[in-house]
């Protein structure tokens, strides 16, 4: 069965939080080299996010998370952070589709009710997020077997790599 529980704390950002505020463009020069532009993700919405975030700590945003240019590396970087999904109300749809591609969980929901440090657990299959804090439990449209196959192969390019092509049990 595939991984489909996630627990971490969230880390609120607001609304429109850009492809240049998760990989400042200022940094151009990293791009070929992705782990030590890691190290400076979401620096431009959060100085310290990058030295605070911990392995299975989800993003929390409002509207439009990811507009701006269409940097494949963005999503890439978050991934590399360790957290394991990204909340938002919605998504530049460019953003959404490189996140899935790179095997990043990317999940629309109100995210109003979740506040900065919020222990969640977020369950992909079961279209649930548990405010384990709060106590409360808010959901959203449980993924596709299909796109859980992908995020758990590492992304797309992945999943074609390892079948040889599509494929979904």
């Amino acid at each position: 069965m595939a991984e489909t529980i996630y627990n971490g704390k969230a880390f609120k950002f607001g609304d429109d939080i850009s492809t240049d505020h998760i990989a400042p463009g200022r940094l151009f020069h990293l791009r070929t080299n992705l782990p030590e532009l890691a190290k400076h993700v979401l620096e431009d919405a959060d100085p310290e996010f990058a030295q605070k975030v911990q392995k299975g700590d989800f993003v929390v945003a409002g509207n439009n998370f990811g507009l701006g240019s269409s940097r494949e590396h963005a999503p890439t970087i978050i991934k590399m952070a360790g957290v394991s999904a990204v909340l938002a109300k919605s998504f530049a749809r460019i953003f959404y589709r490189n996140a899935i591609n790179v095997g990043l969980p990317v999940l629309i929901c109100d995210t109003d009710l979740i506040d900065e440090g919020d222990q969640l657990e977020v369950d992909l299959a079961g279209g649930t997020i548990k405010d384990v804090t709060k106590g409360i439990e808010l959901t959203f449209s449980p993924l596709p077997d299909a796109m859980i196959t992908i995020l758990n192969d590492g992304g797309l390019v992945a999943h074609i790599e390892k079948n040889k092509g599509f494929k979904f049990d």
